[in-house]
């Protein structure tokens, strides 16, 4: 009896102390909203974690000018203050969407994401709730965008400028064409909300009514407006190349020998449309890729020059129907000109700019692309021989190689296109010093010093 006295006796006070006192600790909140600021469904994820004894009632809330809306709400039962073990409700995760859309009296300012975790408490011990809060902006207005530029005439696959005007909240804007998205700069020499883009309306796109200027707050609040005063149709002539075995036999293993990533399907015909379809598309993806080393500046103030005395041997955005042995094989765009002069003859760069390719480049062979700034770029293909290095600096007219037939060529020439922002277009108006002056320098003035 005396032993069980001494046993039971502490056990029966540490278990009447445990029921009368033992609180669990506060829960750990987290609220991690996705943007710094809230609009009209902001993503915001919360989670909620004691993994001792666990905790009771979530509430998340929405709080603004003293009026609280409930968000979402967790009825939970946290482990019992006498127990040691047992299954532990210690763990809940929300991710919630956030503003205007959820609660329609939402306004303008500041507001409060509020999250009450009730504590686990015992009979004669309630410990305050947990509570976490985070302190948002609300942004529901769009940011104000205003075009200051007019007369915006862009053909099909053509170029044009637009000026405007953006709001402090802005954090994108330029303009959208279907799929394509122009980005805009700092207009130069402008004030702090000036802004500018070159844009184009694609190849392929034979309905200009889509195409919009925008502008974006942080949370994807979006203001966006037309700008284009006339649009004119060019739609792309039909062109079908013949190949033979003969050409194939030139241009397959040199690509292959000179591509290691591409694997020989040992099959002359399949290994040829896999380098017009699948390497073309590859090597459309890199180019793309060097934009974003494009320097925000414009390098070039004159007319873009040509390969003099060239004929063109093919136009820009030409549909080309590959057939062989009388039958459809293969459809691309060519998106260039191919332009023809003597043998070797030498290239000139089109205008001022930093080379940031030279190298042999799958179906285009040895290849040269120079940065003219904002996106600009120039592609010359199918050299004979690189007079350039990358990241070497060229004036308007150096030369930078000779024409050839590398790559899918089947005799010498130079390929040459445009490009802005990855998009290729139409080389004919940039080496228009009217359509320049017109186009470009009468929107962007002072901004580009156009010298005609």
């Amino acid at each position: 009896m005396f032993r069980f006295l001494i046993i039971g006796v502490p056990l029966l006070l540490i278990y009447g102390w445990m029921v009368l006192f033992r609180a669990g600790a506060p829960a750990s909140i987290t609220i991690t909203p996705e943007l710094p600021a809230i609009g009209r469904a902001t993503p915001v994820k919360v989670v909620v974690e004691q993994t001792s004894r666990g905790f009771g009632d979530v509430k998340i809330e929405l709080v603004q000018g003293g009026q609280s809306t409930e968000l979402a709400t967790l009825e939970s039962t946290p482990l019992a203050p006498h127990k040691l073990w047992g299954d532990v409700n210690g763990f809940a995760e929300w991710t919630l969407k956030v503003g205007r859309d959820q609660v329609k009296s939402l306004k303008e300012g500041d507001a409060t994401i509020r999250v009450t975790a009730v504590a686990a408490g015992a009979l004669l011990r309630r410990p305050k709730p947990a509570e976490a809060s985070v302190t948002l902006p609300v942004y529901l207005i769009p940011p104000p965008l205003g075009r200051t530029s007019s007369r915006t005439y862009v053909n099909q696959g053509g170029c044009e400028a637009v000026v405007y005007t953006v709001g402090e909240r802005s954090v994108k804007d330029g303009v959208q064409a279907g799929e394509y998205f122009f980005p805009g700069y700092p207009l130069p020499g402008g004030g702090a909300r000036d802004r500018f883009a070159l844009f184009a309306v694609p190849y392929n796109m034979d309905d200009a009514s889509g195409v919009r200027l925008i502008a974006e707050d942080l949370v994807g609040n979006r203001s966006e407006t037309r700008i284009i005063d006339q649009f004119t149709r060019k739609p792309p002539k039909q062109d079908i190349i013949r190949i033979s075995d003969g050409f194939m036999e030139k241009v397959v293993p040199a690509i292959l020998a000179n591509t290691p990533e591409m694997e020989d399907q040992g099959d002359l015909l399949k290994n040829y449309l896999a380098i017009n379809g699948d390497l073309r598309a590859k090597n459309t993806a890199t180019l793309n890729g060097l934009v974003a080393a494009s320097k925000p500046e414009f390098m070039w103030n004159r007319k873009f020059v040509s390969l003099p005395n060239a004929a063109a041997r093919s136009a820009f955005a030409d549909q080309r129907t590959y057939t062989y042995e009388g039958q459809a094989v293969d459809h691309q765009d060519h998106l260039g000109y191919d332009l023809a002069s003597v043998r070797n003859a030498p290239i000139p760069a089109a205008n001022d700019g930093v080379v940031l390719m030279a190298q042999y480049f799958g179906i285009y062979g040895n290849v040269v692309v120079i940065d003219h700034g904002y996106g600009l770029m120039s592609l010359y293909g199918h050299l004979a021989s690189i007079g350039v290095t990358e990241g070497q600096q060229v004036g308007r007219g150096d030369p930078i190689g000779t024409t050839g037939e590398t790559g899918l060529a089947g005799g010498d020439h130079l390929h040459f296109t445009m490009m802005l922002q990855g998009l290729p277009v139409d080389p004919k108006e940039w080496w228009d010093a009217h359509w320049l002056q017109d186009r470009l320098a009468s929107k962007l003035g002072p901004a580009l010093n156009f010298r005609n």
